[in-house]
């Protein structure tokens, strides 16, 4: 297996280390808006994407771009809104339904709130009120604070939130690495957790990042960011078995040039797929990794290997271990496209049972080469269902609290009538206009909002793009 020094990538990327030593202190670059120039595009050149994206191999093309029509989004909306009011019995009940949903991806508007419930980082925020905070306060480590300020404007460098150095979208992932750090001073801080930290953050507030960030290192990737990176070394040997029976030749191709799985899925698995793909695969493939957990990451690397490596057509290119790499550097777009890529991977029959079972293989032989593991992680939870079930959440932690108050269209009209003869009425009829909204849940709120977003033809969410989380 290939040796890993330190706690952080393999030098695949060693050309993007030169970093910065800019504070993000400097109160001149403090806002998105800030200067005329952000790396390279002057404010008139800017022409933002749907996701935020103004350049770069992850902004979404006009002919990439496969919408969802807006009344389908609306009814999908309603429908996470209500599995979102009733999520622990939906997870006891109807997780298969569940799992569906997230199959078909969940609705810009609500896919932070989504993601922090699946994965269990509304239930650690809440039974941890005020952790965050206390963390943010705290100094840090310096020897970690530098290391992240430094990887900090490559993270998504083309993306609005993270453009403006010393930015509010730096500062808060900034806060979000730093408080990890004090969190777990026994791991500290890993160079493919920004990547991880920054996709949070583009979906939610800073403080529910920072939870959801908790739960992916503790419960989906245990021992990825650890010093040694052995737990990913571990699924690197895991991933090239399981390709035996996915693609035999792609297998025989990568055992007969010699190539170990740390040299191709490092940065696939570690970055779960986020700088490698066009970013609606991204945001799919997320979507039901919260939700099933990592074997979703080892179907995409299986299916992406067996595509570029699967037929001797293809291998006429690759006669040694360079070319090999090369190819899998530039993955063709059309097996990364969103339809194509969610299809084969929901098809592929790689089960969490064949990924256990496979981790016991390859634990048994690496303690017969290398000892035991150095670094002692906690069981991996596959998923939402497994991580509910570990962790059972009281009705409390589950409890929404909006931050955005959506009144419905029929509590108000154009031609309204005037207070003293509303007031009157109301006296006689016994009721205010207030209880016609209290007596409701958000679900039926919503359901007068279908149809009259429906009519707008948006194909925005029903939030505001600004807040883009919570309804």
């Amino acid at each position: 297996m290939a040796r890993i020094q330190g706690n952080g990538l393999q030098a695949t990327d060693s050309r993007n280390l030169r970093g910065t030593a800019e504070s993000l202190s400097n109160p001149e670059n403090n806002s998105l808006g800030s200067g005329s120039e952000m790396n390279g595009f002057t404010n008139t050149e800017r022409e933002t994407d749907k996701y935020g994206f103004i350049g770069g191999a992850q902004q979404c093309s006009s002919e990439s771009a496969e919408d969802v029509p807006p009344e389908v989004l609306r009814q999908r909306e309603v429908k996470w809104l209500e599995m979102l009011n009733h999520w622990d019995k939906w997870m006891a009940k109807r997780h298969k339904k569940v799992k569906l949903r997230c199959q078909k991806g969940i609705p810009p508007s609500l896919r932070g709130r989504a993601w922090l419930y699946l994965s269990g980082g509304k239930v650690k925020r809440e039974q941890n009120p005020g952790k965050f905070q206390e963390l943010d306060s705290q100094a840090g480590d310096p020897k970690w604070l530098d290391v992240i300020e430094r990887d900090l404007h490559r993270q998504f460098p083309f993306h609005e939130m993270f453009m403006a150095r010393g930015g509010h979208g730096q500062k808060d992932l900034f806060s979000v690495l730093k408080a990890y750090t004090l969190y777990r001073p026994e791991e500290g801080y890993c160079q493919a957790q920004a990547p991880i930290a920054a996709v949070l953050l583009m979906h939610m507030p800073v403080e529910d990042a920072f939870w959801g960030l908790v739960q992916i290192c503790e419960k989906y990737l245990p021992g990825y960011y650890s010093a040694g990176l052995e737990a990913i070394q571990l699924d690197g040997e895991i991933l090239f078995a399981l390709l035996r029976r996915v693609s035999p030749v792609a297998h025989r191709h990568l055992k007969k040039h010699k190539m170990e799985p740390i040299l191709y899925m490092t940065e696939w698995f570690m970055c779960a797929f986020s700088r490698t793909l066009p970013w609606s695969s991204v945001l799919r493939v997320w979507d039901m990794f919260f939700c099933d957990g990592v074997k979703i990451i080892f179907r995409v690397g299986l299916v992406l290997l067996k595509c570029m490596l699967g037929s001797q057509e293809k291998l006429k290119k690759c006669q040694g271990q360079y070319e090999t790499m090369e190819l899998l550097r530039a993955i063709e777009p059309r097996y990364m496209q969103e339809s194509f890529l969610v299809r084969e991977v929901l098809e592929l029959p790689v089960s969490e049972r064949d990924i256990e079972k496979e981790h016991h293989t390859q634990l048994r032989r690496w303690k017969e080469t290398n000892g035991e593991l150095r670094c002692k992680s906690p069981p991996r939870m596959h998923g939402a269902r497994a991580i509910m079930a570990a962790e059972p959440p009281s009705r409390q932690d589950l409890r929404q609290n909006p931050t955005i108050i959506v009144q419905s269209p029929l509590a108000t009209s154009s031609n309204p009538p005037p207070a003293q003869p509303r007031k009157e009425e109301e006296e006689k009829s016994g009721h205010t206009g207030n209880e016609e909204l209290t007596d409701h849940s958000p679900s039926d709120l919503a359901q007068p909002l279908v149809k009259d977003a429906a009519l707008q033809g948006s194909s925005h969410s029903l939030s505001s793009t600004e807040h883009d989380t919570y309804l």
